[in-house]
C-alpha cells in the first residue's frame, strides 16, 4: 500500500507545528518542512512517539529558489493527501527603510513558495478526485497596512489565489480553504521586528479549529475570531483613508 502524507510548512513551531500535531492526531504522516533541522526533529519524534505516526524532516529555506526547486522534487515521489501552505514572515517599518534582501525574500516565501507548492501537489490530487489545500493567509489580506506595506499585499495575493483555486476545484473532491488569522499566540511580531501589545490574541489551537471547520463546510476562506471577522469586513464599508489609519493603528497598539 502506497503511504500518503499531508505536507506541513512552517512546522517547526507555532501555527505549523500546530496544524502537524492536529494532522497526526488524526492519523496522518506529516512531511515537516521547515529551515531548523533540530527543531523540526525535535517536533517529528514528539509526533511518532504521541500518535504512532511516520514523519519525514525536510530542512529546506522556501525563501531559496534552489531550496524549493530540490523540495518539488522530493514531492514528486510522494502520494499528498493534505498541503498547509503556513510558512510566512513579515517585515515592519517603512518600505524605504527596509533591507531590499528581507522584502524578496518576504515576497519568495509568502508568495512564490504557495504558488509552486500547490502547483505541484494539485494535478496528482486532481487525478485521485481527493485532497485537501490549506493556505494561511491574515486578516491583514483585506486591507492595505502602512509599515506593513509588502506583508499585506502578499497575504492579499494567498487569498485571491485561494478562492480562485476553490472556484476551479468546486466540483472536485479537492477542498480548499484560505484562514486569515488575526493576532495569534507565536513568535509572528517579534520575528517581524516589531513589538505588538495586544492582549487579546487567539490561541494556535483556535485557528487550527477554525481552518478544519470552514474545509468541512467547504468554504473558499474563513476568518478566525469573531472580532477578527468584523474587523476584516468591516473594511469595506469605510473610505480606504479611513481604513489605513485603522490599520496602523492596529499594528502599533
Amino acid at each position: 500500500m502506497t503511504t500518503s502524507w499531508a505536507v506541513v510548512t512552517g512546522a517547526s513551531s507555532g501555527l505549523g507545528e500546530a496544524y502537524a500535531r492536529h494532522l497526526a492526531a488524526q492519523g496522518a504522516n506529516v512531511v515537516l518542512v521547515a529551515r531548523s533541522e533540530d527543531k523540526l526533529f525535535n517536533v517529528s519524534v514528539d509526533l511518532e512517539r504521541t500518535h504512532g505516526v511516520q514523519t519525514l524532516v525536510l530542512p529546506f529555506d522556501l525563501t531559496d529558489p534552489a531550496d524549493r526547486f530540490e523540495l518539488l522534487g522530493r514531492l514528486d515521489h510522494l502520494e499528498v493527501h493534505t498541503l498547509v501552505n503556513n510558512a510566512g514572515f513579515a517585515s515592519h517599518g517603512e518600505l524605504a527603510d527596509l533591507e531590499r534582501d528581507r522584502i524578496a525574500s518576504e515576497v519568495q516565501l509568502n508568495v512564490a513558495a504557495v504558488t509552486e507548492l500547490t502547483h505541484a501537489v494539485l494535478p496528482q490530487m486532481l487525478s485521485r478526485d481527493l485532497g485537501a489545500i490549506i493556505n494561511v493567509a491574515s486578516t491583514a489580506a483585506f486591507q492595505p497596512i502602512p509599515e506593513m506595506a509588502t506583508y499585506a499585499a502578499t497575504k492579499a495575493f494567498v487569498l485571491s489565489f485561494s478562492n480562485a483555486l476553490w472556484a476551479e476545484t468546486r466540483r472536485t473532491g479537492v477542498r480548499v480553504v484560505c484562514i486569515c488569522p488575526g493576532p495569534t499566540e507565536t513568535s509572528f511580531w517579534s520575528n517581524a521586528g516589531a513589538e505588538q501589545n495586544m492582549t487579546r490574541r487567539r490561541s494556535v489551537d483556535d485557528v487550527v479549529a477554525t481552518t478544519f471547520a470552514g474545509l468541512r463546510q467547504r468554504k473558499p476562506y474563513v476568518v478566525d475570531g469573531v472580532a477578527n471577522r468584523l474587523l476584516a469586513h468591516a473594511n469595506r464599508f469605510v473610505p480606504t483613508r479611513v481604513a489605513l489609519r485603522l490599520a496602523n493603528w492596529v499594528v502599533t497598539h
